[in-house]
């Protein structure tokens, strides 16, 4: 994608994803004016504020790309956003639920572009997945599957809590729910982003994809667990109210695994239409040795969208985005 606008942009760390996101970039037509990187930090692993503010006050940047530590994102994300400079910034979009909310609405309230690099969201064996599964999830909704269990979608909930029933009630508990979806993404040790846990590490990934079909406010999150040194877990949420009340999704993330997995699995109860069936989707590519490698057009989306929010396109699509980012920040540090 060329660009027939030229944009000055600074970059926030050249590791592995930051060097991805600046090859596009310069290839796009951006040019970089600099690279704050280990060298620009403080002892404690801060950027020198003054040496920011100096830059930033002496050039006109259009955006910055925010590729740092997640810890950093925040404060980095904070400076370019006071200063009415758009940010491309990956994911998480913070470490706390309040500061993601926080620079979202500071990125309305400058009327600039804030864009969180989930590249999972623009996979397009997910977006594939997405447009056959909420078709099927409507044509449940047309024949009232869902109004049949709405009512009782707490109840249903309890299905997260196996040990509150007997085998066969639970049974009848979990034959109530008209579909279960399931997310699971597994990675072998990475020395990579351990400076959080693996909710804000992977899981944000999924969750931005579940909420790219539900709405937050529907939403309950009924179980999380988290192991020990923070690199395992597991989550389930109830759609609590909506249209698809009684739904229940489940994620499972894990970054001390032997495999690499990245999967959506499905599950639809038995109905007087239709017997139950169930499939699964992986979102990954796998090299000819097992390993899981980028799909280039999720990440080559994500940054031409970026690109298409700079010209003033998209604008209503890219608030929403923004804001689901940081729904998933609070969801995975619930």
């Amino acid at each position: 994608m060329i660009l027939n606008k030229f944009y000055k942009a600074v970059l926030f760390g050249d590791g592995t994803m930051g060097e991805r996101h600046r090859v596009f970039f310069e290839k796009s037509g951006v040019c970089f004016l600099k690279i704050f990187d280990l060298s620009d930090l403080q002892n404690d692993g801060s950027l020198r504020e003054s040496l920011v503010n100096e830059f930033l006050s002496s050039e006109k940047i259009d955006f910055a790309v925010i590729a740092s530590p997640a810890t950093t994102h925040y404060q980095y994300a904070k400076l370019c956003l006071e200063r009415k400079i758009s940010v491309f910034v990956e994911k998480p979009l913070a470490v706390t639920g309040e500061h993601a909310q926080e620079l979202v609405d500071l990125a309305i309230r400058n009327d600039v572009v804030l864009f969180v690099a989930q590249s999972e969201c623009f996979n397009p064996v997910f977006l594939n997945f997405r447009k056959h599964f909420m078709a099927e999830l409507h044509a449940m909704k047309a024949r009232g599957e869902f109004a049949k269990v709405a009512e009782n979608a707490n109840v249903v909930g309890n299905v997260a809590d196996a040990q509150n029933y007997t085998a066969a009630e639970f049974a009848k508990e979990v034959a109530k729910v008209p579909v279960q979806l399931e997310f699971r993404r597994e990675h072998r040790y990475s020395e990579r982003c351990r400076d959080v846990n693996v909710a804000l590490d992977l899981m944000v990934h999924d969750l931005s994809l579940c909420l790219s079909m539900f709405r937050y406010e529907d939403l309950k999150v009924s179980k999380f667990l988290l192991n020990k040194n923070g690199d395992r877990a597991q989550m389930q949420i109830n759609v609590a109210k909506g249209d698809f009340a009684g739904a229940v999704l489940d994620f499972i993330v894990d970054r001390n695994s032997e495999n690499d997995v990245r999967t959506v699995s499905v599950k639809f109860a038995r109905t007087a239409n239709r017997p139950a069936y169930d499939y699964s989707v992986s979102l990954a590519q796998y090299d000819e040795n097992g390993d899981v490698v980028h799909v280039p057009d999720s990440l080559e989306n994500e940054h031409k969208f970026f690109l298409k929010l700079m010209l003033h396109a998209c604008a209503e699509w890219g608030r929403r985005a923004a804001q689901s980012s940081a729904d998933a920040v609070k969801l995975a540090t619930f």
